[in-house]
């Protein structure tokens, strides 16, 4: 195996197209290859229709306690926003930053991860050290959630750090991700003869107007923890999409409205989905509608006292706590045990725009900190 340097390696990964809507199993195998290697262990994980994967990779001592895992997402969102100046899968340094889809969120942290464990000696490690790279995690948290129900998943590490583009700040908390929809039925018909129809988007109104007060309610609230998000201290509840109609001649008899709800830690999404769900009857008691789980990515929260958390400030001299308002694998891996700060390159108000780029400074300060944190978890006794 010839070691990258971590650039080479990021202008790798981004050349994979990795789109959510795509397989993921190109950039997986990729990922393996370079990484395998005798007393590294790597293992793709596939999803149930054996389309996508996670992969996990181990080396060190699997009977001793502690070391560290590193994980993130392989997907990324499409790069068909306007106002790109170079190639979206091409890795181009603009002065003191790299630019490509996903350089941000998140192929720079798979980078540093997977050079981290390529440049090491499996024969020196003393407590184990894993990557968990996960599939479709921009399109709902679906294979660490994969992972984290798995029965009798491999072991590995319970102290996570998730490297979602934080601007290299150890972050504790975020927002859950609740996706539901509602689905109103009608009649099709000839708009000439509206009699024999119903119109599936009128009732869709009427329950938009009434989830506009609902989002209005929601913002005047102030539920536990909110003021650890002081920017957003409530439940964030978006009309996201709305579908209806198939030309203006035609009695409309579907129409889908999807919601997406930003969930602080600890509220429960059963008790936000009955409260949409009562809020659209009282609009509308006399008709029928569906509403519908679309998916969950649940909240994090860890102690600030935590080990992980507390050894990540330490090395970055960061004081208090961060949070941010996006969900991420951490709410599932959380579920299962196991111990997630997000800490990675770039900032994620870079990401999913045109021009998406990680300053250069943070793939080398983001190496520093994975390398010292390696040493003192992983190679001492």
């Amino acid at each position: 195996m010839t070691l990258l340097s971590d650039p080479e390696l990021l202008a790798r990964l981004v050349a994979v197209d990795s789109t959510s809507h795509l397989s993921n199993l190109p950039l997986a195998r990729a990922l393996a290859d370079y990484l395998a290697r005798p007393g590294v262990q790597v293992d793709l994980l596939p999803s149930p229709d054996g389309t996508k994967a996670n992969l996990l990779v181990r080396a060190g001592p699997e009977e001793v306690d502690g070391g560290l895992t590193l994980s993130g997402h392989m997907d990324t969102v499409p790069a068909e926003e306007p106002g790109w100046q170079s190639d979206p899968f091409t890795l181009t340094r603009d002065g003191e930053r790299y630019v490509a889809r996903g350089s941000a969120d998140m192929k720079g942290f798979l980078a540093l991860a997977a050079n981290r464990l390529a440049a090491l000696d499996p024969a020196r490690l003393r407590r184990p050290l894993a990557l968990l790279f996960t599939y479709d995690e921009e399109v709902g948290t679906i294979g660490a959630r994969r992972f984290a129900e798995t029965a009798e998943r491999p072991s590995i590490p319970r102290d996570v750090i998730i490297g979602e583009p934080t601007k290299l700040e150890a972050v504790r908390l975020h927002k859950g991700m609740l996706r539901l929809q509602l689905t109103f039925h009608g009649i099709a018909a000839h708009s000439a003869y509206p009699h024999i129809g119903r119109n599936a988007i009128e009732p869709a109104g009427r329950a938009i107007v009434a989830l506009s007060d609902l989002r209005a309610e929601l913002e005047t609230e102030r539920p536990p923890h909110g003021e650890h998000f002081p920017k957003v201290p409530f439940v964030a509840l978006n009309i996201g999409t709305v579908a209806g109609g198939r030309a203006a001649n035609i009695v409309p008899d579907r129409c889908v409205v999807q919601l997406g709800i930003r969930l602080l830690p600890g509220t429960s999404p059963d008790d936000v989905t009955e409260r949409v769900r009562q809020t659209v009857r009282r609009a509308l008691p006399e008709e029928a509608f569906d509403l519908d789980h679309i998916s969950l990515s649940p909240a994090l929260m860890l102690a600030e006292d935590a080990d992980l958390h507390r050894e990540l400030c330490d090395e970055l001299g960061q004081r208090g706590s961060r949070s941010v308002n996006f969900a991420t694998d951490a709410g599932w891996l959380q579920q299962a045990g196991f111990r997630c700060v997000l800490f990675g390159p770039g900032n994620i108000e870079d990401a999913h725009r045109a021009n998406e780029y990680v300053p250069a400074a943070d793939l080398t300060h983001g190496r520093e900190i994975l390398e010292r944190l390696i040493a003192r978890r992983c190679l001492t006794t």
